[in-house]
C-alpha cells in the first residue's frame, strides 16, 4: 500500500473510503474486542497475550542451575569475626586461640577467597574456592566442607527415633 497524501483529502467527506456507509460498522476493522483471535487476529492475539501458551520464547534454565547462591569473602568474614563473637552470634564460638564459624547454619553456601586473612579460623561452609581454602589453611585455620545432604539425613534419622 502506497503513502497516502493527507492534503488530498482536505475538505473531502469520506477521506478515500468510497461512499459514506463503507467504513461505518465493526467488519470493516475486523471485529469488536478480541473477535477473531482464532482465525484472523491470530498474531496479535499472541503478542497481546490473549492466546495463553502460544508466546513461548527463548530458554528457561533448569532450577536446579538457577538456584542463587549466598557468598561471603574471606576478608570480610576475617574483619567481622572477633566482632560477632564479642556480640554473641549463635553461629560463632572459640575452641583455644581459632574462631570456629559455622557459615551453614545462616545460609551462606560458599566462601570466596577477596581479602586477607589474619586470625586463625575453623570455617563450615558448603563450598570453598581455592584461594579461600589457602588463605585460610595459611593462616592457621582449616576448611570444613559441610554436605547438605548428610545434614538432612541425620535429621530423617532423629525424627524416626
Amino acid at each position: 500500500m502506497g503513502h497516502i497524501r493527507t492534503k488530498k483529502f482536505r475538505g473531502s467527506r469520506t477521506c478515500g473510503g468510497g461512499t459514506h456507509k463503507n467504513r461505518r460498522g465493526a467488519g470493516n476493522r475486523g471485529g469488536r474486542g478480541r473477535a477473531g483471535g482464532n482465525a484472523h487476529h491470530f498474531i496479535r492475539a499472541m503478542r497481546e497475550g490473549y492466546r495463553p501458551g502460544y508466546i513461548y520464547k527463548g530458554f528457561t534454565r533448569p532450577a536446579v542451575v538457577d538456584t542463587p547462591v549466598f557468598i561471603v569473602n574471606v576478608g570480610e568474614l576475617d574483619e567481622l569475626v572477633a566482632f560477632l563473637f564479642e556480640n554473641e552470634a549463635d553461629y560463632i564460638t572459640k575452641e583455644g586461640d581459632k574462631f570456629v564459624v559455622d557459615l551453614y547454619s545462616i545460609g551462606i553456601d560458599k566462601v570466596l577467597g577477596s581479602g586477607r586473612v589474619t586470625k586463625a579460623m575453623v570455617v563450615k561452609a558448603e563450598m570453598f574456592s581455592e584461594t579461600a581454602r589457602s588463605k585460610i589453611e595459611a593462616a592457621g585455620g582449616e576448611c570444613v566442607e559441610v554436605d547438605s545432604d548428610d545434614e538432612f539425613a541425620g535429621d530423617c534419622e532423629e525424627a524416626e527415633e
